[in-house]
């Protein structure tokens, strides 16, 4: 394996950094597959900004503008969760204090990883919406293949799970509801991209999953009742194995961030992260 694709150092991450005014809290946002670091920039953070939370969203290495000298195929889970754990730690080193740590989708995956090291970088509380569950995706994948059969079957061959998200009908079959404005799936799907082959198997196969266990951290563990790829069972078995109790939000999809509403999700988040912190 070439080097460059072992290690990537923090300053080749694209970082999107959004402070508040007056900052009460620091919210690392870690963007799930398929997408990158713009998914929380068409008013998520922004709207955590008005609330008193500054936030930091990285892409992950092979996403957004961190692909450069990466070969996406080649990256693993562990490669994702190095990249927020090095994120943290600037965050940390940064402003002194630490931050919460809000994974949605595969991120969800990546931050119950980040919590599942012996000895993580110090934060303030984790949150996971629309997560994957601690199982990894072993029955999540024919609720995937069945939006695309064909598509699917040619990712495989291929090892090009990009083919899952080429069109507008596949964008939002997957991330959204058909009552999404057009608009807003066709922005999604000008935007996402391919997703590491090896991160998904890896993660299918049950062989790179998190292990939950008790945590000192708050967590908050939300869901989207027409998700059309994680159930409502999936949300609470992710609660109930983190030791936390699902927030369950209806008329949205699986992409919360993007959908019509995602206000709501904004402002539980906010909610939840200004009750952490306390007075």
């Amino acid at each position: 394996m070439n080097a460059a694709d072992e290690t990537r150092p923090l300053t080749a991450l694209e970082i999107i950094r959004i402070d508040a005014p007056d900052p009460r809290a620091t919210v690392v946002l870690v963007h799930g597959a398929w997408h990158g670091a713009w998914c929380w920039q068409d008013g998520f953070a922004q709207r955590l900004a008005t609330r008193g939370i500054s936030t930091v969203a990285p892409s992950l290495r092979g996403h957004g503008g961190s692909t450069d000298g990466v070969r996406l195929n080649r990256m693993r889970m562990r490669d994702y969760v190095d990249d927020v754990s090095e994120v943290v730690t600037r965050t940390i080193a940064e402003s002194g204090a630490a931050p919460f740590v809000a994974g949605h989708s595969m991120g969800g995956a990546v931050v119950q990883g980040f919590l599942s090291r012996p000895h993580p970088p110090r934060i303030a509380g984790a949150a996971m919406l629309a997560s994957i569950p601690p199982r990894g995706l072993r029955g999540v994948t024919p609720r995937i293949a069945k939006y695309s059969p064909g598509a699917f079957a040619l990712s495989n061959l291929t090892l090009d799970l990009g083919r899952l998200v080429r069109t507008t009908e596949q964008v939002r079959a997957l991330f959204f509801r058909p009552s999404t404005p057009d608009c807003i799936v066709e922005a999604t799907t000008a935007r996402v991209q391919p997703e590491s082959f090896r991160a998904f198997v890896l993660n299918m196969l049950g062989l790179e999953r998190p292990k939950p266990h008790s945590t000192d951290v708050p967590v908050w563990v939300m869901g989207a009742t027409d998700d059309a790829i994680f159930t409502p069972a999936m949300v609470a078995a992710t609660a109930e194995a983190w030791g936390a109790t699902p927030v369950m939000f209806d008329e949205l999809g699986h992409d919360v961030m993007l959908d019509v509403g995602w206000e709501r999700v904004a402002d539980g988040l906010a909610d939840w992260v200004l009750q952490s912190t306390g007075p």
